[in-house]
């Protein structure tokens, strides 16, 4: 490791197969806690480069559980976190929605290291069982339309920088990795970013793949669709810029999607909104995201797919996917 850290101070870049092998060295033990750390502090104050990227997603992608779900068609709505906005769980609350509009979702997803709720956390606190038993996850697709992939249990490789990212406490190089290792290799993405530069890098690595995909970045750097400012949307056949108004709707204010202090505050606001207390912003925010998804999963337009989600949400069809994953979860 000390070779590592010494190239990488000095500007120089990892080939992918090198920075596969340092993931796969984290995952083996081979380092202690203060060169993980260090590593992973590098990567704080400089560039990853794409070759450094794909082979940490390779590694990760080699070191996992995999789940067969190749007979379902999923999608996963995953945000890479790090943007420091503390929204409320809109991708969460999108996945139930795109789930209550008939969409299957294999949702991956961790515990906030650098913000105050993720989507662990939210789903913990609604009564929501992890689990990587295989019936267990089918019998959630096939009754509720969503499986929560908890990433912990899937990647039991990063067990060793695990507690020092949550000491840490901010965003690191595992940000950028957390929507490119869903274990259940989802047929279909809606990947949210922090920069421009990473919805980019993104692009290029899915291109070389078979996924069905999209990429947003909110210009003024959420890694969802904020509604707050155009949206820089990249797919497989396109690359555009969008805004509230492709929607119809107007733009909001980043106020309107604070998510709170505490885990419990993020509890209240998802219960809330599925329940139909949402306030109109946190309503549209959620549903520009499900639409987004159902877009690229079946190929509909923006407005058609918007007002599929908006009747999920207005209609409890999404509040009733959360009540079956509860009802699963508590047997």
């Amino acid at each position: 490791m000390k070779k590592i850290l010494i190239r990488l101070i000095n500007h120089e870049q990892l080939s992918k197969e090198e920075a596969k092998e340092v993931l796969v060295n984290i995952s083996h033990g081979a380092y202690n806690s203060s060169q993980i750390a260090a590593f992973l502090t590098v990567y704080m104050m400089r560039s990853i480069s794409l070759e450094e990227l794909e082979g940490f997603r390779d590694a990760l992608l080699e070191l996992c559980i995999k789940v067969p779900l190749e007979n379902y068609n999923t999608i996963d709505l995953c945000g890479t976190g790090g943007d420091a906005k503390n929204t409320f769980n809109i991708s969460t609350l999108a996945s139930f929605v795109t789930a209550g509009a008939g969409v299957l979702v294999s949702k991956h997803g961790n515990y906030g290291v650098s913000s105050i709720s993720g989507s662990s956390n939210v789903m913990e606190a609604l009564g929501i069982k992890f689990s990587n038993h295989i019936d267990f996850l089918k019998r959630s697709l096939d009754e509720a339309g969503i499986c929560i992939l908890h990433a912990p249990l899937f990647h039991p490789a990063m067990k060793n920088a695990g507690p020092i990212r949550r000491e840490l406490g901010v965003k690191t190089f595992f940000n950028m990795l957390g929507p490119m290792v869903n274990p259940a290799f989802p047929k279909n993405q809606l990947v949210g970013v922090f920069s421009l530069e990473l919805a980019r890098m993104y692009g290029y690595l899915y291109q070389k793949g078979t996924k069905n995909f999209t990429i947003l970045h909110a210009m003024d750097g959420y890694d969802e669709i904020s509604l707050t400012s155009p949206i820089k949307l990249i797919s497989r056949n396109t690359e555009k810029i969008l805004t509230a108004k492709d929607f119809n709707l107007s733009e909001i204010s980043p106020e309107a999607i604070y998510g709170g202090d505490t885990v419990e505050d993020s509890a209240r606001i998802f219960k809330n909104i599925l329940n139909g207390k949402g306030t109109e912003a946190q309503n549209n925010v959620v549903c520009a995201n499900a639409a987004m998804a159902l877009s690229t999963a079946e190929n509909m337009t923006i407005e058609k797919a918007f007002e599929k989600a908006k009747d999920s949400l207005l209609t409890g069809k999404a509040l009733k996917t959360l009540q079956t994953l509860q009802k699963l979860s508590a047997l």
